[in-house]
């Protein structure tokens, strides 16, 4: 097992895996976290039991991932399955997302807080209509680094035109998605090759490997460490109180860092105030950094509590009671003007409604058509009105407190993930 690095010595990468049922994403994690020597014996040892009970012959690496027995049963991921790993450069979380349609929802949290979206695409059947989806759904929740694996190359007998065929459409598709780099790359997941290791079977290959593309990978944007378009915030999860001490206020910064002596205001009331300390478990910080859990002192007395927002006094968020949305339904009722949720926007959960469905996204063209309504899985734009005004900024700018999820009020079920305004690719 590799030895953890220490955080100053590598920047953390999460990625998440994309792509259509059966393609060979979990296969995939398998191999990465096998060839770069992630699993102790007993958990191949576990695999391989697992592989035996199930008939499947070999080891069956997606077992690696695939850890609810439903999952082993059916040969297919149904949950997003969280894995870590790290090389002597860099240190990885993984989510391993279901590639089945009726599990899109689960595949949009795992893309929600990654940097980077690892594709995968069967090289028999080349790009299909879920992948599309999948791919999209990443890029609407600003997902801008693809690294794409054209996987089974060796049940085509490791076919260069039909490799650069695909590699083709992928980049054509991606373009059209607005995404930033797209790293295309031929493997086989199966037998290992060029996933930890350059393979012999593509001398005419001469990009990275799979582990290769994901250490050159740019990290933190899922916080936006790496964007800063936005100045500090931090969404108050816990108010702490201490006896002979001031209130403390812990949450996650997002959007830039927060310092030491630095002037925010705590939104939605709008007071002004100085950061005078900073602390983490670890012991106090000058700065803390997007991505990190602290909790901040304020000069004077505040009744600050959880769900309001403390954000640089530059360029705070809009403190606003109506939205404007693009959703992504997974309901099994449509969804449409008048009914009431349950929103739920970083640390704060209130009351919506829905005041207007405008239009549905087409996954193909990333075009808006004119709709009352969203049925299960479908992409559209949303106005909402809130019972209690949110901080919110635009997801464009700050991925945290531009998104937020719907809850139904009957059964407390997620039934759609939401980004503040339109996206880029749709504006």
């Amino acid at each position: 097992m590799t030895e953890l690095l220490d955080p100053t010595t590598s920047s953390l990468l999460r990625f998440a895996t994309v792509g259509s049922v059966d393609d060979g994403k979990s296969t995939l994690i398998g191999r990465l976290l096998v060839d770069t020597k992630q699993l102790f014996d007993d958990q191949l040892d576990a695999v391989a039991e697992a592989s035996i009970r199930r008939g499947t012959g070999d080891v069956d690496l997606s077992f690696v991932t695939d850890g609810l027995r439903a999952e082993r049963e059916q040969g297919i991921t149904i949950d997003v399955a969280y894995r870590y790993a790290s090389t002597p450069t860099r240190k990885f979380v993984i989510a391993d997302c279901p590639g089945h349609v009726q599990y899109t929802r689960n595949m949009a949290t795992g893309a929600s807080t990654a940097d980077l979206a690892l594709v995968v695409i069967d090289a028999q059947s080349g790009l299909k209509e879920q992948t599309r989806r999948h791919c999209c759904i990443a890029a609407l929740l600003g997902v801008s680094e693809f690294v794409v694996c054209v996987n089974k190359m060796d049940l085509i007998s490791w076919d260069e035109g039909a490799f650069r065929t695909i590699a083709a459409q992928v980049a054509a598709f991606t373009e059209h998605l607005g995404v930033r780099s797209t790293t295309v790359i031929p493997i086989s997941a199966l037998l290992g090759d060029n996933v930890a290791e350059r393979s012999s079977s593509t001398p005419w290959f001469d990009g990275p490997t799979v582990l290769e593309a994901l250490e050159g990978a740019t990290a933190g944007n899922w916080a936006g460490a790496g964007i800063h378009r936005t100045t500090g915030r931090l969404p108050v999860q816990w108010v702490i109180r201490q006896v002979g001490e001031r209130r403390s206020y812990a949450g996650m910064v997002t959007g830039a860092p927060l310092s030491k002596g630095q002037e925010v205001v705590v939104l939605p009331l709008g007071q002004r105030t100085t950061i005078t300390k900073i602390e983490t478990y670890d012991g106090e910080l000058e700065t803390a950094e997007p991505g990190i859990s602290v909790a901040v002192h304020l000069k004077g007395d505040f009744d600050v509590t959880r769900g309001e927002c403390i954000a640089a006094v530059e360029n705070p968020p809009m403190v606003t009671s109506t939205l404007e949305t693009t959703v992504c339904w997974f309901g099994a009722q449509p969804l449409r003007a008048g009914d009431r949720l349950r929103i739920k926007h970083t640390t704060q959960t209130t009351l919506a409604r829905v005041t207007a469905v405008d239009a549905v996204v087409d996954i193909n063209t990333l075009t808006l058509t004119p709709a009352t309504e969203l049925v299960e899985n479908q992409i559209g734009v949303v106005h909402l009105q809130t019972a209690a005004p949110l901080a919110v900024d635009p997801y464009a700018a700050n991925r945290m407190t531009g998104s937020f999820v719907l809850i139904d009020e009957r059964d407390h079920a997620t039934v759609a993930a939401g980004l503040v305004g339109l996206p880029q690719i749709l504006a």
